[in-house]
C-alpha cells in the first residue's frame, strides 16, 4: 500500500492547532519511542510531539525487530506502532515487547481501520488504536492517557470492541459443546462414573476423561458437582429421577 501524503499533512495542520501542552504534575518527560517504515511518517510524528513540552521523543525504528530492541535499550513510556512494516509486523512486535515489559504502553497508529487488525492490535497487548487519518490533537491525548495506564480508542475501535463483546456475549457456551460432549455431560450429571461411560458408550476411560476436560473448559466449570448442577439447570437431567 502506498503511503498517503495527506496523512502528514493532517498532523501538520493538527500541530498548529493543539492547545498549549498541560503542565504534568510531575517533571518527568513521557518518553515515546516511534516506530514506522516511512521515514517521512516518522518526521510527521515528531514534529507534531516535539510541540509538546510533557513529551520526548528517545528513538525511532523502522520495522519490528528494530522496535523490539530498542523498546528494550531505551526503555519508553510509550510505543507509537505501525502495523504493516518488513522483516517483523507490528502486531508481533507488540507481542514481544508486551511480554518482556509488561509496564510500556503501546498505541497502534495506522492506515488500517478494520475490525479485524483493531481487535488483533487489543488481544496483541496494545493500549490504544488509532488510524492515521486521526487528528493530531487526538494522537497527543492517546499518548498522555497511555502514559497514564490509559486506554485510548478512536471511535471505530471502540465500536469494534462492543461489537465483539455483544457477539461474544450472546454465544452460548453450551452451544460451543460437541454432540458427544453433551452426551457425556447429560451422563455426567446422572450419575455415572467415567468408567461407566466409557462401557455405555464402547469408548476408552481416556477418550472420556479427555471428553470431560474439554467440556469443563467449554463451560469454565472446574468440577463435578458444578457440571451437575449446570446440566440440571440446563434441563439435562430429570429432577424426579
Amino acid at each position: 500500500m502506498g503511503f498517503d501524503f495527506r496523512i502528514l499533512t493532517t498532523l501538520r495542520v493538527s500541530a498548529n492547532t493543539l492547545p498549549p501542552a498541560r503542565t504534568r504534575l510531575e517533571n518527568k518527560k513521557i518518553r515515546v519511542l516511534m516506530v514506522d517504515d516511512h521515514a517521512i511518517m516518522r518526521e510527521g510524528i515528531r514534529a507534531l510531539l516535539t510541540l509538546n513540552e510533557d513529551i520526548e521523543i528517545v528513538g525511532e525504528a523502522a520495522e519490528g525487530k528494530e522496535a523490539v530492541r530498542k523498546a528494550k535499550e531505551l526503555d519508553p513510556d510509550v510505543i507509537i506502532m505501525d502495523i504493516a512494516m518488513p522483516e517483523m509486523d507490528g502486531l508481533e512486535a507488540t507481542r514481544r515487547i508486551r511480554k518482556k515489559n509488561p509496564r510500556v504502553r503501546i498505541l497502534v497508529l495506522t492506515q488500517y481501520d478494520s475490525r479485524e487488525y483493531i481487535l488483533s492490535s487489543i488481544k496483541a497487548g496494545a493500549s490504544g488504536y488509532l488510524p492515521k487519518r486521526a487528528l493530531g490533537s487526538e494522537l497527543i491525548s492517546a499518548v498522555r492517557a497511555a502514559s497514564k495506564g490509559e486506554s485510548f480508542l478512536y471511535p471505530s475501535a471502540a465500536s469494534a470492541l462492543i461489537e465483539d463483546y455483544l457477539q461474544q456475549a450472546e454465544e452460548e457456551p453450551y452451544d460451543r459443546l460437541t454432540d458427544r460432549e453433551r452426551e457425556i455431560l447429560k451422563l455426567i450429571a446422572e450419575g455415572h462414573t467415567s468408567r461407566e461411560i466409557a462401557d455405555m458408550l464402547v469408548i476408552s476411560l481416556k477418550t472420556v476423561l479427555g471428553h470431560r476436560t474439554k467440556i469443563m473448559e467449554k463451560l469454565d466449570i472446574h468440577n463435578r458437582t458444578e457440571l451437575i448442577k449446570y446440566a440440571m439447570r440446563k434441563g439435562l437431567v430429570n429432577l424426579n429421577m
